[in-house]
């Protein structure tokens, strides 16, 4: 089972954020409200639930919508572990 605490520590660790990380709630934004998450951390943090969840996001599943927040990222990895 994917917990919101397990995408806070993904996205706390790949984002370097340290103790911020621990303040992120499932209303948190990411796109645009975190300066670390730019497309080349959202490409990290993909391939970081894939590794760390044993899940496998498509292509087209990678939408703004699902990088809202971490509440957004919460739901999509939930989804596809099943």
């Amino acid at each position: 089972m994917v917990t919101l605490q397990d995408i806070k520590r993904i996205v706390g660790d790949v984002l370097q954020l340290g103790d911020r990380a621990n303040a992120l709630t499932a209303e948190s934004g990411l796109l645009g409200e975190i300066p670390e998450f730019d497309s080349m951390a959202v490409v990290s943090v993909l391939t970081a639930l894939e590794e760390d969840l044993g899940i496998n996001i498509e292509d087209d599943e990678v939408s703004a919508e699902n990088f809202q927040t971490i509440g957004d990222l919460h739901a999509l990895a939930v989804s596809k572990a099943g």
